[in-house]
């Protein structure tokens, strides 16, 4: 039994497994803070487009 337990502690394949989970866990958070950044990026020059579309003479067009 004392043996069993001496394995149980060596034993490190669980550990490449506890790696990988890490690693994906950090690039998803990456992914989604990336992803938030330019969102809040491309919303603001969204505003900014339809703010000075709206502010240009209603009814004309440019050539």
């Amino acid at each position: 039994m004392i043996k069993f337990f001496k394995n149980i502690c060596t034993d490190e394949d669980g550990a490449v497994t506890v790696d990988w989970v890490v690693l994906t866990a950090a690039v998803v958070g990456l992914a989604v803070a990336a992803y938030t950044s330019i969102e809040t990026g491309a919303t603001g020059l969204t505003d900014a487009t339809s703010t000075y579309i709206g502010e240009q003479a209603p009814g004309t067009t440019t050539p």
